[in-house]
């Protein structure tokens, strides 16, 4: 079971996900064991996994011998052991950073949900360095991670509807059944649920009006947002998906300009989003050359001509005089 301040910082997503408290629970704590972090060289420090057949598949030429060679890598998915300790599991994490960082890093399960880091790009992070960032900031920054790949897998339905062959099928491969994971998250939730009632998601009434966005959301207006957010400063990839990474751009840039915290894009937030690209395009049309017409194409073509026969005349005079 987890804390009091672990099942707050969850509860907080699963209201933005729209799934039940009691679901979100179930899943961390089968995948955490119900533990949260770990104090490594003084410093709690996310749960970590290292996967070394993922190690062996990013490194080439010498980096992966040496590393096969250092017991840090293997083609075979669970060749390479870890240890039972988290402080001896980080040892071994440094160990590959030696080698090579980004791959060491990919490498790792993360946090409570133990979210690969090799899906650093797919879950709309900068670069691995800022999943891992994520991950070592905390409770919340954990369960965000989770919940990324949640919202970016379409897992989000799956829990509404407490399908847990479904759910663990996809996150946690073809092989859950022989771990029983479905069962385990099913018999968490069950403890969960009393605890969590309240929290049940609810069917989300018109309480939006239709041009507003808000999570959830898909299509071609919810790329144009992200565009129109991009421009302004607070860049994201267009992929029409307004999910969990969005909700968190849009909320800062509500705070960043003084506007109520809702995760809603109103007509307010259009405004200034929409504005400044309006700006931007009027500015580029306006330095835009204008188009010749067919009459000063003719007079430039013509001009051309005219100086290029002068420069005949003049080269043919100088051969002259020198003969």
């Amino acid at each position: 079971m987890f804390d009091a301040p672990t099942q707050a910082q969850i509860l907080i997503i699963a209201k933005r996900l729209n799934v039940p408290t009691a679901a979100l629970l179930a899943v961390a704590e089968v995948e955490s064991g119900g533990r949260t972090l770990a104090k490594v060289k003084g410093r709690f420090e996310p749960l970590i996994r290292f996967e070394g057949h993922y190690f062996d598949r990013m490194l080439k030429g010498k980096d992966r011998q040496q590393a096969r060679n250092a017991g840090l890598a293997s083609p075979r998915a669970g060749g390479v052991k870890n240890p039972r300790s988290q402080t001896n599991r980080w040892k071994l994490l440094r160990r590959a950073m030696k080698i090579n960082r980004a791959a060491a890093l990919s490498s790792i399960s993360w946090g409570l949900g133990q979210v690969m880091g090799s899906h650093w790009k797919w879950l709309g992070y900068r670069d691995i360095e800022e999943l891992v960032e994520t991950a070592r900031s905390g409770i919340a920054g954990q369960v965000e991670l989770m919940a990324r790949f949640i919202d970016k897998s379409g897992l989000d339905d799956a829990l509404r509807k407490q399908d847990w062959p479904k759910f663990a099928r996809r996150y946690n491969g073809p092989a859950y059944a022989k771990n029983r994971y479905d069962i385990k998250m099913a018999r968490a939730f069950a403890r969960y649920k009393g605890q969590h009632k309240k929290s049940l998601p609810q069917v989300q009434k018109s309480a939006h009006r239709p041009d507003q966005l808000l999570f959830g959301a898909r299509g071609a207006k919810v790329k144009e947002l992200q565009k129109a957010l991009s421009a302004n400063g607070y860049p994201l990839v267009a992929d029409g998906l307004f999910g969990l990474i969005t909700d968190k751009v849009v909320r800062q840039f509500q705070r960043d300009h003084k506007i109520k915290e809702t995760g809603i894009i109103g007509a307010k937030e259009s405004r200034i989003l929409f504005a400044r690209q309006s700006n931007l395009q009027v500015r580029h049309t306006r330095e835009k050359p204008a188009k010749r017409t067919s009459n000063q194409m003719k007079r430039r073509k013509n001009s051309r001509g005219l100086l290029f026969g002068r420069m005949k005349a003049a080269l043919l005079s100088i051969f002259r005089r020198i003969a």
